[in-house]
């Protein structure tokens, strides 16, 4: 209830618009793009909030130690070990079977900046889980946010990255020049990073 109130506060005084489709009603893979400044955290927060959203993130280890770490997991923050992201993987799938209902907010685009491709693990985590992908976006042109549409993989990685190539298209982040277009190293043949 407060992070609704906090929500409805940061929207009435804010210069973005939040212009969103409905959230999810089921887990989904929270896509995050174009991820080209620190902000675009607080608006995600603000989205989700707004929409009743329970999000996770995935965050370095680092971002977890001392008086950080239980602020950054009471933000939807989950740690990852570089040395072993399978376990974070796999807690996310034994998450999604149990049926509970979030949005893993991922930033394919990597950490705003020196990116040239996207990530894939988005990927390969919905194909995993079953999870369906939703495009959140920013745009700086219109200055408006939120979520587009949710969409269901088939496999098909080529078809189903122009999918996400088209909605993205006319979308650019906070930071315009920093911006990487939706591809995968080699959608052709399979999910390389």
């Amino acid at each position: 209830m407060l992070r609704r109130l906090v929500s409805r506060a940061y929207w009435f005084v804010s210069p973005w618009k939040l212009t969103t489709q409905p959230a999810p009603d089921r887990p989904t893979i929270l896509i995050g793009a174009p991820h080209t400044s620190n902000w675009d955290f607080i608006l995600m927060l603000g989205i989700a909030w707004r929409l009743g959203i329970d999000v996770r993130w995935l965050g370095k280890n680092s971002l977890f130690t001392s008086w950080r770490g239980p602020i950054m997991r009471g933000l939807g923050g989950v740690p990852v070990d570089r040395e072993n992201p399978s376990r974070v993987v796999a807690d996310i799938v034994r998450q999604a079977h149990a049926g509970e209902v979030f949005g893993l907010v991922v930033t394919p685009d990597g950490t705003r900046s020196g990116h040239t491709h996207w990530k894939s693990g988005f990927y390969r985590i919905a194909r995993e889980t079953g999870m369906p992908v939703t495009l959140g976006y920013v745009d700086r042109t219109t200055m408006t946010t939120g979520l587009g549409p949710t969409i269901e993989l088939t496999g098909d990685v080529e078809a189903d990255m122009d999918r996400i190539r088209a909605f993205y298209a006319d979308k650019t982040g906070f930071h315009p020049d920093k911006r990487v277009e939706p591809r995968l190293r080699d959608e052709s043949s399979g999910l390389g990073e």
